[in-house]
């Protein structure tokens, strides 16, 4: 708490003379969908998924066609709150899960904090997914509301249909065999908990299949009237869906409309609900003072039906399938209508990116990975790229580096030239040897930092919580300062 006041004072100090009035400060919005393949829509490349409001967007905006996240959920999330590589600030193996005694520590300084202290009204409305115990929610890391789902929409029992797309079989438990595991990031397996539906901190409902099927549509609305509650105020609205995450749930208008099932609908049902955030800003007259960033969280999981083509990999890898993810920025009037660019842009420079837009002061007293990508939004043709260097770790294991067009996978050796090749097919180690050296340095030096493999120097420590509980326990009970009043 004295952390926080102190932070508050050094800023306003700092920035206070220097902030842009009320006027001038644009609105933010961060659309995050969860495992959306790279060509899982139209403007990327699909040819099945229908998602008009996503090609107006990328026609009004700009895509951002090398902008990487993180392999899974939890660290790309990570990235976006702090502005640093996951590893740094949630050095944990894989995600979280129900009743996890980790999470982002409260002594990361997040975006939507940063924010606040720039006058912004905040609000995160879908799955947070880095920690849910009171400690770790976002109304504890600055947002001033939540509603949502904790973590992934798959972290429930099978009955509640959690572990089955709809009509399809649901898993049974195994007699006299382990159903769970837990460990201190949580309870996986078929005995988890009782997904809970958060307002804020209080536990409003529990989330069964039928209650799935309606939660874009929810998402969609909260996210509509906080836009229309503060048109006349700086807001930062986060919107991370828990579409199109498995197992998939569209709502029943949306069904049978893509022919590539469950997860082309509800692709489609995303779609209409990024219509309707951009519908409402322009109907308010805000568009031209409102930037509104589409992304995902990883890449698609090819299992389960995503299409990342013409990527190679998959959701949980570092090819560039697993964490390169479809992004479009839209901003009328400051960035440029119908461009792209392939600049290297990545989920944790959207803090740094957002704070400043906002008149707002990046923390000095850690280490922040993200830069500020705003020449690259706005299509400054002079600009110098503000990243050339990317690590790409697959929880606390360092797999591969970027430089520039150069991607080296450390492991086999394997050199890409993603200028040409981003399917990464052609192996060209053998004919740039000094490419190969260059980026073994660039591993080496980050080895002094967070660490090739385990936790290095620079990480740091997880938040930690001595009595994780599930917030609804199996039998139903809410746990206690979560009921509802």
């Amino acid at each position: 708490m004295i952390r926080r006041f102190l932070l508050v004072l050094a800023c306003l100090a700092g920035v206070w003379l220097a902030r842009p009035s009320v006027a001038e400060q644009p609105n933010l919005i961060l659309i995050n969908v969860d495992d959306l393949g790279y060509s899982d829509t139209e403007p990327y490349g699909s040819k099945v998924n229908r998602t008009p409001n996503l090609i107006r967007m990328a026609t009004e905006g700009r895509k951002l066609t090398s902008h990487y996240a993180a392999p899974v959920c939890s660290p790309s999330r990570a990235a976006l709150m702090t502005g640093c590589y996951p590893k740094r600030s949630l050095p944990i193996p894989h995600v979280l899960f129900p009743a996890a005694a980790v999470g982002l520590n409260p002594q990361e300084i997040t975006i939507a904090e940063l924010l606040k202290q720039a006058g912004y009204v905040t609000t995160a409305i879908g799955k947070w997914h880095l920690g849910d115990q009171p400690e770790f929610l976002p109304t504890r890391q600055g947002f001033d509301h939540y509603f949502g789902i904790p973590y992934s929409n798959d972290m429930g029992p099978p009955e509640d249909g959690s572990k089955s797309n709809p009509g399809q079989p649901i898993p049974k438990r195994k007699p006299n065999a382990p159903n769970s595991q837990q460990s201190e990031t949580g309870i996986r397996g078929l005995d988890q908990p009782p997904l809970p539906l958060l307002e804020d901190e209080t536990v409003v409902e529990r989330v069964r299949a039928d209650d799935q099927a309606t939660i874009t549509r929810r998402y969609t609305e909260r996210a509509v009237t906080f836009i229309r509650e503060n048109r006349d105020h700086p807001f930062f609205l986060y919107l991370p869906h828990s579409a199109v995450h498995f197992p998939h749930y569209p709502a029943q208008k949306f069904r049978h409309t893509s022919p590539t099932g469950l997860l082309g609908n509800w692709v489609e049902e995303v779609d209409w609900s990024v219509g309707q955030i951009l519908d409402t800003v322009r109907d308010l007259g805000l568009s031209e003072k409102t930037l509104v960033v589409f992304t995902s969280d990883n890449g698609g999981p090819v299992n389960q039906g995503a299409h990342n083509a013409p990527l190679r990999g998959s959701k949980d890898s570092t090819l560039e399938g697993g964490i390169r993810t479809c992004t479009i920025a839209w901003w009328p009037g400051h960035v440029p209508a119908g461009t792209s660019t392939d600049a290297i842009t990545t989920m944790m420079d959207i803090m740094p990116t957002f704070v400043t837009l906002a008149g707002g002061t990046v923390p000095t007293d850690r280490r922040i990975d993200g830069v500020n990508i705003t020449s690259v939004l706005t299509g400054q043709a002079s600009a110098k790229p503000p990243r050339d260097t990317f690590h790409f770790f697959r929880g606390l294991k360092l797999e591969a580096v970027r430089s520039g067009p150069w991607k080296l996978h450390l492991e086999k050796g394997q050199l890409y030239d993603l200028s040409h090749d981003i399917g990464e097919s052609l192996d060209v180690s053998k004919d740039h040897p000094e490419v190969v050296s260059r980026l073994r340095e660039l591993a080496s030096a980050m080895d002094k930092d967070l660490g090739i493999d385990g936790k290095g120097s620079g990480c740091r420590p997880l938040g930690r919580v001595s009595d994780a509980e599930p917030l609804i326990e199996r039998d139903g009970t809410i746990r206690k300062g979560f009921e509802p009043r």
